[in-house]
């Protein structure tokens, strides 16, 4: 029998057992022995293409590996569908901060010139990024990598978009959009985020009524001054034109009553400017009898437009300063209160203010939508752990708005709809050009030069991955099993998939929402390269090994709640590894006699550490059916080393050396070793396999990978 080195080396374990895992064939569900019959399906939220993957990426792949090589244990047909994500706006941010350090912009090129650098940019990146997910472990199906861009996801996300359209529940509007001036794209709700900030309040004299307002650059924009109905302050004007004096001269503009005015705020008099605030807008489309239409101030590049005269062509904060300087001068500006706290949204990538931005796009119309999937969760056809995130589920599902499609990036897929330059009509299609409007018949059409946001194509992953409608894959795996995913995308993502999902295919598209919650570091502060305080994945398993690794991340890792990772608990978890290696060599040099065909007669002291054991493997089972993972893995643990290697083992040195008692120790010793390391298997792989293919076991698998479940 070999004998084990000294001390585990995972620097020539890793390689080599990764290499027979994929020789084995049975990461592919196809190849599994017969007796797994039962699908069960792990769809993997696909990393970006455009970086390296970081410690969230190295939590997903551990807690997926470790239900993926569970189930398989349990003799079920196992199949975890890898893939890589396009990324739109993501990685074309990424692209043009490489641009820049080369000299070079976006707008320098050609959108087909700047479409294929990043294409290839990302086909390299892929390449790296398996390779990590490799490093890390992954029991996944290689033979099903599937890139967001692949034709056959395209095609899916075409036949969507114009299954929707046709049936009215994508449309073309002009509505208000939050938009990057920086970027040059809109956003959804979803993508911005709101800070609070001190800004100056200005109270302008818009005549006899003052008003407050932080924009004064907008009111080359302002249609009508609102009121509430019931302020007596400002009866007499309603509904009436006011002449004023204005920065450029005389205005007539009138005075509405509106409920949504708060009397309280500033004067109880509001400048609205339907063009560049969503509250005006919906109160332009109130009054849209008694006053004129949104009037553009700012343009796409955030500067101010025409209509703004000396001040057109000066950036948004150039122009609120020369503004209210202006109107200081010729006496209309009553007062300015510089300490208004007031809440802000901004860009999530650029922290650009965003700017309401009249354009039109393509929007989803989610209301029916939503109510489907709503229902899904409430009759528990979909479970979210936690729990208390389908309440929070619920609560944004009901107040979600029509959702904007169009992104104004250079990368992504097209949205294939194209407008008639002579009846305007649009024309969309599941990909191919068109040759004439379906209208008016005639062919001098435009393309839609924008692109699908993200998070459409993402929305359609878990089927059109597994070859929606007619595909083998799709009929036998869907709905998938489970979604495991970050806490902080249940809105971005895991929503969208759900709407989407039972919207295409009828039913739900997953069974089992589990959320972990974000790596922090030692202090619970956000790991950033800013802070310094980033912990490099495959960095770690170079110097500590991929199991310690996935251990740290799983231990303290609750449903919902971020997790805390660090040198020292992963050297503590490397630590651990080591343990588990120690306490096999031991059993190995005195096994060396072991007759494996017999089954001896055991103690009752035998029968009592084989029943206490049997009891932390239903324990640990459990756990992983109820998501626990931390828990099981802790329970492991301590049993390992605290009652096996500390009390049974010291125990057992004495007896190993009873010639009448040593072969029934042995026997006992060793099946519930091979019981624990089969139980270890789905969190530290690497180990465990190394170990197994040298245990003295009768009935030996290929792998450790299909050996049975103990329990």
């Amino acid at each position: 029998m070999k004998e084990l080195s000294k001390t585990y080396d995972h620097k020539r374990v890793e390689d080599k057992i990764y290499a027979l895992w994929e020789k084995s064939g049975f990461f592919n569900p196809d190849n599994l022995p017969r007796n797994h019959k039962k699908p069960f399906t792990i769809l993997m939220p696909p990393p970006n293409a455009s970086n390296p993957l970081h410690a969230g990426n190295a939590v997903m792949i551990a807690l997926e590996d470790i239900i993926i090589r569970y189930h398989r244990m349990k003799g079920e047909k196992t199949l975890w569908l890898p893939g890589e994500d396009h990324a739109g706006f993501e990685t074309q941010v990424v692209y043009e901060k490489k641009l820049e350090k080369e000299g070079r912009a976006r707008f320098q090129m050609t959108r087909q010139q700047f479409y294929e650098e990043v294409w290839r940019y990302t086909q390299e990146n892929r390449a790296v990024v398996r390779n990590q997910i490799k490093k890390l472990g992954a029991s996944c199906d290689w033979s099903r990598d599937t890139f967001t861009l692949d034709p056959a996801i395209v095609k899916t996300v075409y036949g969507t978009f114009k299954r929707m359209f046709d049936e009215g529940l994508i449309y073309r509007g002009e509505r208000l959009v939050n938009y990057c001036t920086k970027h040059r794209t809109a956003f959804s709700e979803l993508e911005i985020k709101h800070e609070e900030r001190k800004d100056p309040l200005y109270y302008m004299k818009y005549g006899p009524i003052t008003l407050a307002t932080v924009r004064p650059e907008t009111k080359f924009g302002d249609t009508a001054i609102a009121v509430h109905p019931k302020d007596k302050r400002y009866l007499q004007y309603i509904g009436k034109e006011l002449e004023v004096e204005t920065v450029l001269g005389k205005k007539k503009i009138k005075v509405i009553a509106d409920e949504s005015v708060d009397p309280e705020f500033g004067t109880g008099a509001v400048k609205v400017t339907p063009a560049h605030d969503f509250n005006d807008f919906e109160t332009w489309q109130r009054h849209k009898q008694e006053i004129p239409g949104p009037i553009r101030v700012i343009a796409q590049d955030g500067k101010l437009t025409q209509v703004a005269g000396p001040y057109a062509g000066m950036k948004v904060l150039e122009a609120r300063q020369k503004v209210a300087e202006d109107m200081q001068i010729k006496g209309l500006m009553e007062k300015i209160d510089q300490n208004y706290t007031h809440t802000v949204a901004l860009c999530y990538k650029c922290n650009s203010v965003i700017e309401p931005m009249l354009m039109a796009q393509w929007f989803v119309r989610v209301e029916p939508l939503t109510k489907a999937a709503t229902e899904a969760v409430k009759r528990k056809k979909i479970a979210i752990i936690p729990k208390n995130q389908e309440k929070i589920f619920s609560h944004w599902m009901k107040n979600i708005r029509d959702w904007n499609i169009s992104r104004q990036n250079w990368w992504g897929i097209a949205i294939p709809a194209w407008q008639c330059n002579e009846c305007f009509s649009w024309v969309t299609t599941e990909g191919k050009e068109p040759t004439q409007c379906s209208k008016c018949n005639s062919s001098n059409l435009t393309k839609d030069p924008d692109v699908f946001d993200t998070w459409f194509s993402s929305g359609q992953w878990p089927f059109a991955t597994l070859g929606f409608p007619n595909g083998k894959d799709f009929k036998t795996f869907y709905p998938t099993s489970v979604l495991e995913t970050g806490w902080d995308i249940l809105f971005f993502w895991v929503a969208r998939m759900i709407m989407l999902g039972l919207y295409c295919t009828g039913k739900v598209p997953f069974e089992t929402v589990y959320l972990h919650g974000l790596v922090r570091d030692k202090d619970r502060q956000k790991m950033s390269k800013s802070k310094g305080n980033v912990v490099d994945p495959l960095g770690i398993t170079e110097q500590y090994g991929t199991d310690a690794l996935r251990m740290a991340l799983t231990i303290g890792n609750m449903p919902g709640k971020d997790t805390i990772l660090s040198e020292e608990k992963i050297r503590g978890y490397r630590n651990f590894v080591n343990k588990v290696w120690n306490v096999a060599r031991f059993l190995l040099l005195n096994a060396q006699d072991y007759d494996r065909k017999t089954i001896p007669r055991l103690t009752t002291q035998d029968r009592k550490i084989q029943k206490e054991f049997s009891l932390v493997a239903k324990k640990t089972t459990s756990y992983i059916e109820k998501f626990r993972f931390s828990h099981a893995a802790e329970t492991l643990y301590h049993y390992l080393w605290h009652t096996f290697a500390d009390k049974i083992l010291e125990e057992s040195k004495a007896i190993l050396q009873n010639p009448k008692r040593k072969t029934a120790r042995q026997y006992v010793l060793l099946s519930i070793f091979k019981d624990i390391i089969k139980m270890l298997h789905p969190f530290i792989p690497f180990v465990t396999e190394e170990i197994y293919q040298q245990l003295p076991l009768k009935n030996k698998k290929e792998t450790l990978m299909i050996e049975k479940w103990p329990v």
